[in-house]
């Protein structure tokens, strides 16, 4: 968050307070400010001080990160994000207008979110799959990517894989083939031509193609692994989010499957230590923990264990036309992650001109926000000969502010130093000397005229 931003959260900490069993009376005397102060904090007629996020977090078991995402509706972010939808347009919602509905009806802001979000984020015109698709995303980002009793069940077994062999593939193996009477045989390409894992129930093998890497082997196996000895608290978990399709049942199974290989290759505290004793070098983790840099960036936006948090990263992964095929937000509350578009100016376009290496980018948003993120092109498993191999830009990303015990963010001046001014999108955004736009920003009166014509195609009235 920017330094000179103003956190608006009385929903969150009237929700902490009601969590808690604490009137007005006995939260403020915890906090040493009077009953009358908090009473204007919890209708957002008062911003949070940095001493007061220090004290929730000292008195209460609470991440003030948190703050800004428990607003109803994800807070301003949330809510102009849903607004900039064409069906809006005519209508001239500006800030203070969100602010007032913010304060005035957090419960209504938030209906209107869930409301519009189950729709399929566009009155319903999405296909069923996409629907289902963000059905599941929003389940992930309501835990925040979290899920803690999966965490501490993998790293359980992982403890436990460590205590029998040094290298976790073969004892994965071997406990897949003492417990489950299951093998792992690796095939040849041309036998798996269209496919890079089988489960062959019959023969009692996972067969894995021979294109896939060392770390994909191993995440496959593990894989396996929460299928068989992770299912019942998977199912729990499915179960709790009630979704109404089946689709969304199969695709949230599946991330919480993976999630749990993650937990067991990558194992929450060894982890975090390695993270935090690194400054957070992706290279170091990579080759310590055996896994892909998309692998890592996964894990990163999942440390959110209550007393031992990481930093609150964000993952997006795109193709070279720009399309989102992986997005969380974690803890970060990124309006990066939620954008329907993306800014070319960013670069996480930019990855593509350097397979492989990493690139480092400071941005600012409209408002002023600075995200430091890192870029990265990989590829996709089990491209046989004569096939394309898939490539895609992962994008890692935190607010500036957090940023300063990375190694990857030393030497830059991430409060007061150069920062490319990006947009969420040419039709979400309102600078008006880009020279890249595309597209005239949503809601917006297009001007002429026929004797000047300014850097960009497209000029507007300021609001």
């Amino acid at each position: 968050m920017a330094a000179h931003s103003k956190l608006f959260a009385g929903h969150a900490i009237r929700r902490l307070r009601r969590s808690a069993g604490l009137t007005q009376v006995a939260l403020a005397d915890a906090l040493d400010i009077s009953p009358s102060y908090l009473n204007l904090i919890e209708r957002n007629q008062r911003s949070i001080s940095a001493a007061l996020m220090l004290r929730l977090a000292e008195r209460f078991d609470f991440d003030p990160r948190r703050l800004g995402s428990e607003e109803p509706g994800g807070g301003m972010d949330g809510l102009r994000r849903r607004l900039a939808d064409p069906m809006f347009a005519d209508l001239g919602i500006d800030r203070a207008e969100m602010e007032e509905w913010l304060a005035a009806a957090p419960g209504g802001a938030e209906a209107f979110a869930r409301a519009f979000d189950r729709m399929g984020q566009g009155g319903g015109a999405q296909a069923p799959d996409t629907g289902s698709i963000t059905l599941v995303r929003r389940e992930i980002e309501r835990w925040r990517n979290h899920f803690a009793d999966l965490d501490a069940q993998a790293e359980t077994a992982a403890d436990e894989l460590r205590l029998t062999a040094g290298d976790l593939y073969g004892a994965l193996s071997e406990r897949l083939r003492v417990r489950h009477q299951l093998t792992i045989r690796i095939l040849p390409a041309d036998t798996l031509p269209d496919q890079i894992r089988r489960l062959d129930l019959h023969a009692r093998q996972l067969q894995l193609s021979e294109m896939l890497d060392g770390a994909s082997r191993l995440f496959h196996a593990a894989y396996l692994l929460g299928d068989l000895e992770a299912r019942d608290q998977i199912d729990a978990l499915v179960a709790g989010a009630g979704f109404a399709d089946r689709t969304a049942d199969r695709l949230f199974r599946r991330h919480l499957t993976a999630y749990f290989a993650a937990a067991v290759m990558m194992p929450y505290a060894r982890f975090l230590r390695a993270c935090e004793g690194s400054g957070y070098d992706l290279l170091l983790l990579q080759r310590r923990f055996g896994a892909s840099f998309e692998q890592i960036a996964h894990r990163l936006t999942t440390l959110q264990r209550v007393g031992a948090r990481g930093l609150p990263f964000f993952m997006l992964r795109i193709d070279r036309a720009g399309q989102v095929s992986k997005r969380y937000a974690g803890a970060s509350a990124a309006p990066l992650v939620e954008a329907d578009g993306r800014c070319p100016l960013w670069d996480i376009h930019a990855a593509f001109d350097s397979p492989g290496r990493i690139v480092p980018h400071l941005i600012a948003l409209e408002d002023g926000e600075r995200w430091f993120t890192l870029s990265r092109t990989v590829e996709g498993q089990g491209a046989g000969l004569g096939q394309e191999r898939s490539i895609f830009s992962v994008a890692l990303g935190l607010q500036a502010g957090f940023a300063a015990p990375m190694l990857h963010a030393r030497g830059l001046d991430l409060e007061g130093g150069a920062a490319q001014p990006v947009g969420l999108g040419c039709p979400a955004c309102t600078r008006p000397d880009c020279t890249q736009r595309s597209a005239p920003p949503r809601g917006r009166t297009l001007q002429f005229s026929e004797r000047e014509r300014g850097l960009s195609p497209f000029a507007f009235a300021a609001d």
